[in-house]
């Protein structure tokens, strides 16, 4: 459990370095602003919440993962309530990572977030809705390609207005050559671009999606340069993690990924990310998720 949260830190880190890496040029000139606390935190179901805790980057600040270490925010007091406890958060020595030991996420509770750093405090609430699991899934090859394709699923969406889905998936077999050789192709759950989606104009229906390969951002591995880009190849084996959100969690991935498929940095985007956050930026999220597993054949 442990582990997997110190993977999700460093992807966060590799995320913020991988939109900055990003940036266009500019000649706009922008007067630095105050930096403001930025919070990354989730409760999933089953799982213990963790909470991350950092701060702004300068616009035109050098970005790289030393910097962004270095914004993380310790000694902080961060507390979760599912509304009956009341959990102090704590801290993993050394970065600002934060993880309950009393609470675990339950589908249908409401969870309030409540942050105490460097003079400031912050506050969030998020739902964790119940989760609607995936009808069935497979791996079809895409266009020409004898041996890379796309992961689809079937979904009914249940005949309630106002679910939100978010999408993920880990290759959990191993590389069988080159510098991986013997290593997992993935260590976490990755979401790719156009993760989120809601049902709007899909309410109650039954369809088909596909859902391309997502990367971490600077990632080095061969197979995010080549042919294989995007896609997942025959022999993989595909764990899917489809996870129900509320809608303040939808906002902010929505906005997320539409300023990364427009410019290619959130964070420096005039256009502002929602966040959920009061009295600072980011989000306070939940997940509730059903697992499915693909094998590329």
């Amino acid at each position: 459990m442990m582990e997997r949260k110190l993977y999700r830190v460093m992807a966060f880190i590799l995320i913020i370095i991988g939109f900055s890496a990003c940036e266009k040029n500019v000649t706009v000139e922008i007067p630095e602003s105050e930096p403001k606390i930025v919070v990354e935190g989730y409760v999933i179901a089953g799982e213990k919440p963790y909470v991350i805790l950092s701060r702004t980057l300068p616009f035109f600040g050098t970005v790289n993962i030393n910097s962004v270490v270095n914004q993380t925010i310790t000694g902080a007091l961060v507390t979760v309530s599912d509304g009956i406890i009341t959990d102090t958060l704590e801290q993993f020595p050394g970065i600002g990572l934060y993880i309950s030991d009393l609470i675990t996420g339950e589908s249908g509770k409401t969870y309030t977030l409540r942050v105490e750093a460097e003079g400031k405090v912050l506050s969030s609430s998020t739902f964790l809705p119940q989760p609607v699991a995936l009808d069935s899934v497979w791996w079809k090859v895409n266009g020409n390609r004898d041996s890379l394709g796309f992961a689809w699923a079937h979904l009914t969406d249940p005949d309630t207005l106002g679910n939100y889905y978010r999408w993920f998936a880990q290759r959990i077999n191993r590389y069988t050559f080159g510098l991986e050789e013997g290593k997992i192709k993935d260590s976490i759950f990755i979401a790719p671009n156009g993760s989120v989606f809601e049902d709007k104009f899909i309410n109650g229906k039954s369809f088909d999606f596909a859902y391309q390969r997502g990367q971490v951002p600077n990632s080095n591995k061969a197979d995010d340069f080549n042919d294989e880009k995007f896609f997942f190849k025959i022999g993989d084996t595909i764990v899917v993690r489809f996870c129900t959100i509320d809608r303040s969690h939808f906002d902010f991935w929505r906005t997320v990924e539409t300023q990364v498929g427009s410019n290619g940095n959130p964070f420096a985007s005039v256009a502002p990310v929602s966040s959920n956050i009061e009295g600072g930026l980011g989000i306070w999220g939940g997940y509730a998720c059903t697992f499915d597993t693909i094998i590329a054949r």
